[in-house]
């Protein structure tokens, strides 16, 4: 294997980079870095456009990640420790621009913090499929989150199915359950613009309390005890409800009581962190996070993706758009590569 290391070995000034950081609650700042000579099993990646997780990095950006939860929430790449000042972030999509020649000038995921020029083992880099354009590709950490859930669930063909919560995940979820032939997919969201968006993917949406009863299996990721409880109440008869939002910090009432355990009914957590059981034999993280980008050749996912915000605007922008309430899906920092 070849790499491009002449032309870094001989420069005389050092490669810095700028890097986003959560420094306390609602503080973003931009901090410049100097890159350490390229590794050998490494490749140096000119960021393209990077996704903002909304629900995640909103407990990240207010200091709500659980002191429990350390380890555990800690992103593949990150700097920093919780609670501040952290460097967070895993929706990265760049061009290499040193490294194997196999990779060179390749536009490539990678699961890294949200920063403009930064080195990353060859092994962490995804090249995108062709008829996946990089703004899009920021994406691919969301669907590998809905693909799993899907596994957890042990959805199938003809399934009724309700997904709670329209935001990017739930949407990716319903679009992926759609899929599959004869199933009976709908949305749920209490905010009505989110049926738009919905239609755009071919979904139907209904408000909670038009929610489907008797449900074959259940999705939740609304992150809220409202959308819980709707959840619990769709479910049929020894039905599994799959748990998707993560709370952080907060407390959440679910309401077991009622028919709960008559039905039998099954809540399952889903985490991205591990393969879904039912495929981690067979499938290793690099095959998922490859399905997910192929998963992904749908134009029609632009609709998740259109709020761009310039990264060298981020820190004055992103405490409001991560403030809780704020609208809207996934932001999406863009680069501006010279």
């Amino acid at each position: 294997m070849h790499f491009r290391f002449a032309e870094l070995m001989h420069r005389a000034d050092p490669v810095t980079a700028s890097a986003l950081w959560y420094q306390a609650p609602c503080v973003v700042a931009i901090r410049t870095e100097t890159l350490p000579p390229l590794e050998a099993d490494h490749a140096r990646v000119r960021t393209l456009f990077s996704g903002i997780s909304r629900g995640t990095e909103r407990l990240v950006l207010s200091g709500r990640v659980p002191e429990s939860e350390w380890t555990s929430m800690r992103a593949p790449l990150q700097a920093g420790d919780f609670p501040f000042p952290v460097k967070y972030g895993y929706c990265a999509v760049g061009l290499v621009e040193a490294g194997p020649d196999a990779l060179l000038g390749r536009t490539v995921f990678c699961l890294h913090p949200h920063q403009d020029l930064f080195d990353a083992p060859v092994a962490m880099l995804t090249p995108l499929p062709d008829g996946v354009p990089p703004q899009r590709a920021t994406l691919a950490a969301n669907m590998e989150t809905a693909l799993n859930a899907l596994w957890d669930a042990g959805a199938g063909p003809a399934d009724r199915i309700a997904v709670i919560g329209a935001g990017v995940v739930g949407l990716l979820v319903a679009w992926l359950a759609a899929q599959m032939p004869g199933a009976d997919v709908t949305l749920c969201d209490i905010d009505p613009s989110r049926a738009a968006i919905a239609h755009r993917l071919g979904l139907h949406f209904r408000p909670p309390a038009e929610a489907p009863a008797d449900c074959d299996v259940v999705v939740h990721a609304s992150a809220s005890a409202d959308g819980l409880a709707t959840a619990l109440r769709c479910a049929g008869t020894e039905a599994a409800i799959v748990e998707l939002s993560w709370y952080g910090d907060r407390a959440v009432s679910a309401p077991l009581g009622g028919a709960f355990h008559a039905r039998r009914l099954r809540l399952i957590g889903s985490q991205v962190g591990m393969v879904a059981p039912s495929r981690r034999p067979r499938w290793p993280h690099a095959r998922r996070m490859a399905a997910a980008l192929a998963l992904l050749r749908d134009a029609r996912l632009d609709a998740l993706v259109e709020a761009t915000i310039d990264f060298s605007d981020a820190s004055r922008l992103l405490p409001a758009v991560l403030a809780d309430g704020a609208a809207g899906l996934v932001p999406v920092l863009r680069y501006l590569v010279s």
